[in-house]
C-alpha cells in the first residue's frame, strides 16, 4: 500500500511540472510574446542547454551556433530522419526537425547539454519545437502578407504614375488585372487627405475602406502625411468627407472633376484645396467651390491665348509633349524633388525637362509673374479639353494684357487683395515687394528697408486672410500673383517668345 501511494505521489507532482513548464511554453504563442528568440532562450533556461534553430543552409535563425555533422543536419531537414539522438564529445545532442512553408527550407532545431536527456527534457524539446514550428509559420504568413501590401502598393503607385504623364492606356492595362472596371471611366476627381505621418498607413486603409475598394488609394512618395486618393465615382467625396469629420487634425481637398489624361492638373488642384480645407472648421475644402482666375476669362480669348503661348510645343511628339507638359504642371506646383517622386523619375530628370520647356518657349522660371501665367496657360490647356465657341477667328495673337482687363477678373483681383487693406502693417506693398523679388525675403526686405524675417511674418499673416498658401510655390501663389498682374500692381511678364532682358524683350505694360 505505501509503495502504491509514493507512485500516487510522483505522478501527481510529474503531473504538477509538466502543467509548469507547459504553461510557461503556451505563453509564448500569446500576440505579445510571438518571439523565437525568446523561445529559443527558454528552452535553453529551461532544459539547462545550448539551442541552435537553424536552416539547411546553416543560416542561424535563433539562439547560439552549436557545432555540427552536416551530414546529419542535411538527413534531419531532408526530411530522411525526422529526429536524432546522439552523445558526442561528452555532450548529449538531441536534432528534432522543424517544418516550414516550402520543404526544402526546413529547419532543425538542436539542443546541446551535458547530462542526458530524460523523459522531462526530451517532451519539453518535442513539444517547444512545436511551438517554434507554429511561429515560423505565422511569422512567414505575416511577412508574405506584407510583401502583398507592399507589392500592391506600389502598383497602385505605378498607376497614378502613369496617369500623372497622360498615359491612360497603360495605366488601364495595369489596372485591369487587380482592379477590373477601376479606370473604365473618363473622368475622376483626385482627393488629398492630410493627417500626421504617423497615421498615414492607418488612414490610407481607413480610406479604402471608406471608398469600398473602388477608387485608387495611394501613399503619397512625396509628402510623409498625404494620402492621394482617384476617385472615378462621384459618391466618394461624401464618403471622404465623412471619414475628415469624425477625424481632429485630418484634412480634405478635392479637385474639379478632370479627365484621366489630366490627373497631374486635378492632383495640382487637390494641393490647393487642402490648404483652404486648414482654414475651415469642416476641414474639408473642393476647388471647384472656390472662384478661380481663368473661368472669368473669356473663354475663346483664353484658348487663343493659350494655344499661342504653348505653341512652341506643338512640333514634339505626343508622349513627348505630354510629359514635359505634365512634368512642368506639377515642376510649378512643387519642388524638384517632390515633382519627382511623384512621378517616380530622378529630379534630374525633373530639371531637365522644365529646362527644356523654359528653353522652348524662351522664358525664365526664375521670375514669379513668368511662372504664374505659364502656370495658368497649362491650367487652361486642362479646362479647355474642348474649343470654346469663336475660338480662333480673330486676326492677330491674343495677349495677356486683354485677358486680364475684363471687368469680371479686375473685380475678382480687386476683392481678393482688399482684404488685406484693413492691416496696419501694410501687408498688401510686402506682398507686392515680395512676388517683385521672386519671393526671395532678403530682396524684398532691402527694397523695403526692413528685416527679411518681418518679410516673412507679414507673408505669414497674408495667408489666412487670402486663404491661401503662399511660402509654398503653387496655385495659391499662383493666383494672388494674376491678381496683381489685373490690377496694374505688377507689370506683365515678357512671354512672347524671348527671355526677359533679351534686346528683343517687350516692355512691361
Amino acid at each position: 500500500m505505501a509503495g502504491r501511494e509514493d507512485a500516487k505521489r510522483q505522478r501527481a507532482a510529474g503531473a504538477g511540472e509538466h502543467a509548469g513548464w507547459a504553461r510557461e511554453l503556451l505563453e509564448h504563442l500569446r500576440p505579445a510574446g510571438r518571439d523565437l528568440n525568446r523561445v529559443v532562450a527558454w528552452l535553453a533556461a529551461t532544459a539547462q542547454a545550448t539551442v541552435s534553430l537553424r536552416d539547411g543552409t546553416g543560416r542561424l535563425l535563433a539562439g547560439t551556433r552549436v557545432p555540427l555533422d552536416e551530414g546529419l543536419v542535411t538527413d534531419v531537414t531532408s526530411g530522411r530522419i525526422a529526429s536524432a539522438a546522439l552523445e558526442d564529445r561528452g555532450r548529449h545532442l538531441r536534432l528534432v526537425r522543424v517544418e516550414r512553408s516550402h520543404p526544402a527550407q526546413a529547419a532543425v532545431l538542436t539542443v546541446a547539454r551535458e547530462a542526458p536527456f530524460d523523459r522531462r527534457v526530451s517532451d519539453i524539446v518535442t513539444h517547444t519545437a512545436q511551438v517554434v514550428e507554429l511561429l515560423l509559420a505565422g511569422h512567414e504568413s505575416t511577412a508574405a502578407g506584407h510583401r502583398l501590401q507592399r507589392a500592391t502598393s506600389d502598383l497602385r503607385l505605378a498607376i497614378l504614375q502613369l496617369l500623372m504623364v497622360e498615359d491612360t492606356v497603360a495605366a488601364r492595362r495595369v489596372a485591369a488585372g487587380l482592379w477590373p472596371g477601376l479606370l473604365d471611366t473618363d473622368t475622376a476627381c483626385v482627393y488629398v487627405v492630410e493627417s500626421s505621418p504617423a497615421e498615414r498607413d492607418r488612414l490610407a486603409e481607413e480610406c479604402v475602406s471608406a471608398t469600398e475598394e473602388r477608387a485608387l488609394v495611394v501613399r503619397c512618395p512625396a509628402v510623409d502625411a498625404h494620402v492621394i486618393v482617384l476617385a472615378p465615382r462621384e459618391a466618394a467625396g461624401q464618403e471622404l468627407r465623412s471619414l475628415v469629420g469624425r477625424r481632429p487634425g485630418v484634412f480634405l481637398g478635392g479637385s474639379a472633376r478632370q479627365g484621366l489624361a489630366r490627373t497631374a492638373a486635378a492632383y495640382g488642384q487637390a494641393v490647393s484645396a487642402l490648404a483652404v480645407a486648414r482654414f475651415r472648421p469642416q476641414q474639408a475644402a473642393l476647388y471647384a467651390e472656390r472662384t478661380r482666375p481663368e473661368l472669368l476669362m473669356d473663354p475663346a480669348e483664353l484658348h487663343d491665348w493659350t494655344a499661342g503661348v504653348l505653341s512652341p510645343l506643338d512640333t514634339l511628339a505626343h508622349h513627348t509633349r505630354a510629359e514635359l507638359l505634365a512634368t512642368t504642371r506639377l515642376g510649378l506646383e512643387f519642388t524638384a524633388v517632390n515633382t519627382a517622386k511623384v512621378l517616380g523619375v530622378s529630379r534630374n530628370t525633373v530639371r531637365a525637362r522644365m529646362d527644356r520647356v523654359e528653353s522652348l518657349l524662351r522664358t525664365d522660371f526664375a521670375d514669379l509673374t513668368v511662372r504664374a501665367v505659364v502656370h495658368l496657360a497649362l491650367n487652361s490647356q486642362v479646362g479647355l479639353a474642348e474649343t470654346p465657341p469663336g475660338a480662333g477667328r480673330r486676326t492677330g495673337a491674343a495677349r495677356l494684357a486683354d485677358l486680364l482687363s475684363g471687368p469680371a477678373l479686375r473685380a475678382w483681383a480687386g476683392d481678393l487683395l482688399g482684404r488685406l487693406d484693413p492691416d496696419g502693417r501694410d501687408l498688401r506693398r510686402t506682398l507686392r515687394t515680395w512676388i517683385a523679388a521672386g519671393g526671395n525675403a532678403e530682396r524684398a526686405a532691402h527694397q523695403l528697408g526692413m528685416h527679411p524675417q518681418t518679410v516673412r511674418e507679414h507673408v505669414r499673416s497674408a495667408e489666412p486672410v487670402l486663404e491661401r498658401e503662399l511660402l509654398a510655390a503653387g496655385s495659391d501663389l499662383y493666383e494672388v500673383v494674376l491678381a496683381h498682374l489685373a490690377t496694374g500692381d505688377l507689370g506683365q511678364p515678357p512671354l512672347d517668345g524671348t527671355k526677359p532682358g533679351h534686346p528683343d524683350s517687350p516692355v512691361h505694360d
